[in-house]
């Protein structure tokens, strides 16, 4: 086949794609200006590269982000006499001593070394997701700066039916037009930029980074590369950019290590990166992947891009009320959205379907998992280190990628946790002596198991166990059985490891943890002093309740292990219930009814049985339930965007919409703060990224879970339609493609709050229970 016919049938292909009944209502952020901050600017990714433009006029400035290039080393940071402290840290606690407890961790119970560096470890072992450096553009028009108070027609889109990025304004006589995307084809990002008049594009290009870079230009090129800091005498990680313009007339010229463009009519630049993260031969792979879209043609490439892209995007379709707000520019949208949210119900789909834009555009398989920052950063210093958190924050990241229709995205985060449990052996042996393996509160691209740095948050030991609850979910929405026997090993060693370590508490006879904490919280001991370790918290009864119901199943499901199965069915029976209410309505945090420091802590994690799990609902729990709700109101609404969004989550499982509508409206309040936040004050910038402050993805993610929660629920042995429909959201809405537990995809619509039609469907069509419209049936699927 010669290359104009394949150029001829890709492009065809794609327009019929795009134009089928997949394709959805036009999906797009706009703004009317160029941005002025980074966090106005667009977010565009493939999984792997990132980039984000911000449309400037007389100078651009690119953001480029690679999702593997971490500082930082593989360590060994386990304290292996740690162990031998265990029995007296378990004394003090039995003796209501956690105050003594507390110190006693802080000495000899933590990680070796400067752990995650208190969250700037940029410089030290743990390491940092790190920026990868800016592509400058410095345009002249007429040999001068464009007077930008004479600009005409300026508009900026970012399509999220396309994952394409815009620009276009008229100056002088000539517009000018620039169109940007990280390619899912060819692995590169490309940046077209052309003038509707001839030789109208003069500009030079740059490349920088704010440390350890040198770059060169030459061969009609740029060429950025370097080594992070490994934080230990060990090299570093390497990294390597290429840009590489094709010029349609014009000519390009060297000056000053810049590339200079002069008198050009379009321009197409290709940007190739790397970096060494199990890659040794990255930079042969920078150069080939460079070399191959400079040869494929920029329509060729963009239909790749697209046809990529649509497999995923496409599968899933949601409509609320009517679009009646979508010619306003996004950054007014958000403000006039938070005003009178009823006026534009169009606003929370375009969020949702950002939220599944973000997860196609930040993971793939066979690389990593989005992290604190997805796969975005403009800084060395990332914030918190742009780690893994384990203790709520990389859990919501992968909360909607099952319901949303994409499963697959779950499979990054599940080689990472596979890639912990070595480590996680020896830092169980080091500080419990106990079997299988455990993660605590941080992890990194080095996999990272051993406490944090300080025992206020760093003994936390619900991580491992949490992880566990992700990688189920995969399960329960796919039914895929070989998966389940690569994901046993995991769930087995975790159960071992949480199995090992219980012990009897003196006052309730139950078996429980310890040492352990909420996760960041603390509390007030009876003497008015403070500490945050403790014995059982709720959380971890929780998670280990689930986990040896999960691992109960899997080994039938498997046929395998039954001695362990029975044990793990014994302690069951011994474990404390999944939550026990407080003399003032509320559900306990911790096994003892403690007064917490702060009533509005931004965590809720003794709410981990309400969700992510299913052990309270208000079917089967009421009381607690209940409880739950008292838990909230006193907990209060406010709150970094994510605690924003994990409140909408319950009470999404509540079944009361409006309230989770009501925090939805609050987490998306505009914002500009970048302050490092922990308390009140969440948020959404111009670009819709969620902020902490400051710019933190898992609001997004989280956010997106909450609008999937409110509108389909299959945790509690039935899938229920509309379970907590709020009131504005009532007059009519469409949804096609979402996914429920055990393999089901579920289209349906609704008029006045109502179910007037639906279609559940599975590969494999059985009954299943249904709740629509209040009443509960058997029906049987249909074959998908």
């Amino acid at each position: 086949m010669n290359k104009k016919l394949q150029l001829f049938l890709t492009v065809i292909f794609t327009f019929i794609y795009h134009a089928g009944i997949c394709q959805q209502s036009n999906l797009q952020l706009w703004y009317n200006k160029p941005a002025i901050h980074w966090e106005e600017t667009s977010p565009l990714g493939n999984g792997r590269l990132g980039m984000m433009p911000d449309g400037g006029i007389n100078r651009e400035n690119i953001v480029l982000n690679d999702i593997t290039l971490w500082s930082g080393s593989p360590q060994d940071a386990n304290n292996y006499d740690a162990y031998k402290s265990l029995p007296r840290l378990r004394k003090l606690l039995a003796q209501g001593k956690n105050d003594d407890a507390q110190v006693l961790v802080d000495s000899n119970y933590i990680c070796k070394g400067p752990g995650s560096g208190s969250g700037t470890g940029a410089n030290v072992a743990f390491g940092c997701y790190q920026v990868l450096g800016n592509l400058s553009l410095k345009f002249s028009y007429n040999g001068q700066s464009a007077d930008t108070t004479k600009l005409e027609n300026y508009k900026r889109t970012l399509s999220l039916n396309n994952a394409i990025a815009t620009c276009s304004y008229k100056s002088g006589g000539v517009t000018y037009s620039r169109e940007y995307f990280t390619s899912f084809g060819n692995d590169v990002s490309l940046v077209k930029l052309t003038a509707d008049r001839p030789g109208q594009l003069n500009f030079t290009i740059s490349l920088s980074r704010p440390e350890r870079a040198l770059v060169k230009a030459g061969d009609g090129m740029l060429q950025m590369y370097g080594q992070l800091s490994s934080g230990t005498t060990a090299p570093g990680m390497k990294y390597l950019a290429q840009v590489k313009p094709v010029l349609n007339g014009g000519s390009i010229g060297v000056k000053d290590n810049m590339l200079v463009i002069k008198n050009a009519t379009s321009v197409i630049l290709y940007i190739s990166a790397g970096t060494d993260f199990k890659n040794p031969h990255y930079q042969a792979k920078v150069s080939s992947s460079l070399y191959k879209a400079t040869r494929t043609a920029y329509a060729a490439e963009k239909a790749q891009h697209l046809s990529h892209y649509h497999k995923l995007f496409n599968r899933l379709h949601l409509s609320i009320g009517n679009q009646n707000k979508a010619g306003i520019p996004t950054d007014e949208r958000l403000v006039s959205y938070h005003n009178n949210p009823d006026a534009d119900p169009g606003f929370p789909v375009l969020f949702y379907q950002f939220g599944r834009y973000l997860s196609i555009c930040s993971t793939r398989v066979g690389l990593l998992p989005p992290n604190l920052q997805g796969l975005w950063a403009n800084q060395v210093q990332t914030p918190w280190n742009g780690d893994y958190h384990l203790d709520i924050n990389v859990q919501m990241n992968h909360w909607p990628v099952e319901v949303a229709n994409l499963p697959e995205l779950d499979l990054p985060l599940t080689a990472l946790v596979k890639g912990m449990v070595k480590n996680g052996e020896r830092t169980a042996k080091a500080y419990y002596n106990a079997d299988g393996w455990i993660a605590h509160v941080i992890t990194n691209v080095w996999g990272f198991t051993e406490p944090g740095e300080s025992a206020s948050w760093g003994i936390t030991k619900s991580g491992s166990g949490w992880l566990c609850n992700n990688l189920w979910e995969h399960y329960a929405f796919t039914i895929d059985k070989k998966y389940l026997a690569e994901i046993y090993p995991i769930l087995k060693g975790s159960a071992q490891f949480y199995n090992s370590t219980l012990v009897h508490n003196s006052k309730t006879g139950w078996l429980v943890t310890s040492p352990s904490s909420s996760p960041e919280n603390s509390f007030y001991l009876p003497n008015g002093k403070t500490a945050s370790i403790c014995e059982g918290p709720t959380i971890d009864n929780q998670i280990l309740r689930e986990l040896f119901n999960n691992v109960i199943t899997a080994s039938k499901t498997l046929g395998i292990d039954a001695s362990l199965r029975n044990l793990l069915i014994s302690r069951l029976k011994q474990l404390p219930p999944p939550g026990q209410i407080a003399k003032d309505g509320r559900l306990m945090e911790w096994l003892e009814d403690y007064k917490e420091t702060e009533v509005h802590h931004r965590h809720v994690s003794h709410l981990y049985g309400l969700y992510p799990a299913s052990l309270i609902t208000p079917e089967s729990t009421p009381e607690l339930a209940e409880a739950c709700k008292k838990t909230l109101d006193t907990r209060g609404d406010d709150g970094p965007s994510w605690s924003i969004a994990y409140k909408q989550l319950f009470w999404a499982r509540l079944h009361d919409g409006n309230r989770a509508y009501k925090l939805f409206t609050e987490m998306t309040a505009p914002t500009l703060k970048t302050n490092m936040n922990y308390g009140a004050g969440g948020g959404v910038y111009p670009n819709l990224l969620s902020a902490g402050p400051p710019f933190q993805i898992d609001g997004n993610f989280g956010a997106e879970a909450g609008i999937s929660e409110m509108l389909i629920q299959s945790h509690a042995g039935f899938i229920e339609l509309l379970p907590a429909m709020p009131d504005a959201w009532k007059a009519k809405g469409e949804i096609k493609g979402m996914k429920a537990r055990g393999n089901f995809t579920v289209d349906f619509k609704w008029k006045d709050g109502k179910i007037i039609n639906y279609r559940i469907s599975s590969p494999n069509p059985r009954k299943v229970r249904l709740k629509i419209n209040g009443e509960l049936k058997t029906i049987t699927a249909e074959k998908a």
